[in-house]
Order: C-alpha cells, then sequence, then structure tokens
C-alpha cells in the first residue's frame, strides 16, 4: 500500500503543480472552464470524468490515518462528490463553484501550491521535516 501512497502522492503533487502553473500563466483558463460547463455535452463529460477519477482514487487508497496519505484520500473524495454534484445537480453546483472561484481564487490557487509542493516533497523526499 505504501507504493501506491508513494504514487498517488507523486501524480497528484504533480498534477497540482502543473494546473497552478497554468492557471498563473493563463487565468483566462479557468474562465474558460466556467463557460465550457455551461454546455451539456462538456458537464457530463466533466462529471464522468471526475467520477472515474475519484472513484479510482479511493478504491486504491482509501486510508484515513491521520497523516499526509488523508489528503490523497480526501482529493479522491472530493472529486467524486464533485463529479456526482456536477451529474446530479448541474446547475447548482456550477453555480456554487463559480461563487467559490470568485470568493476564494487567491486562496484556492495558494492551496494548490503548497498541498501540491508538500505532495511532492513526501513523495520524493527532498525535505525532512
Amino acid at each position: 500500500m505504501e507504493n501506491t501512497s508513494i504514487f498517488l502522492a507523486k501524480f497528484w503533487g504533480w498534477y497540482l503543480i502543473i494546473f497552478f502553473v497554468i492557471l498563473s500563466f493563463n487565468p483566462k483558463r479557468i474562465r474558460q472552464v466556467f463557460l465550457d460547463l455551461k454546455d451539456e455535452k462538456f458537464l457530463i463529460i466533466a462529471a464522468f470524468m471526475a467520477i472515474i477519477i475519484g472513484l479510482l482514487n479511493i478504491l486504491f487508497h482509501n486510508i484515513w490515518e491521520p497523516n499526509w496519505k488523508l489528503i490523497i484520500t480526501l482529493i479522491g473524495w472530493l472529486a467524486l462528490f464533485e463529479g456526482l454534484l456536477l451529474f446530479v445537480f448541474p446547475k447548482r453546483t456550477v453555480a456554487l463553484l463559480n461563487f467559490i472561484n470568485i470568493k476564494f481564487v487567491q486562496v484556492i490557487y495558494m492551496l494548490l501550491f503548497l498541498v501540491g509542493v508538500f505532495l511532492l516533497n513526501i513523495a520524493y523526499g527532498l525535505v525532512t521535516y
């Protein structure tokens, strides 16, 4: 199970850092995603992808220990619930995500970066603590 945890720490760490860099250099991209969520086809695909990614993450890594592994588990559950909400309550969920993005955009960006760096540090053992 330790190998799965390390693999997912690398995966989610790199994913979050890459997402942070993309949004930092091209902030219009996030507006485009919210515009695309108004399209039913895009919304359904996004919901299914979130459900699949979340479910796979949970099936491979559902560890509720009070350490760094909990972050990976919470990312999986968050993806699953977001996908389910997008699929079951699309308009309300998009409105809520848009509201959260507008109010907490800087906090979300910094959280993406910090969690990504933390997971990469755990995976590669760059700085011990």
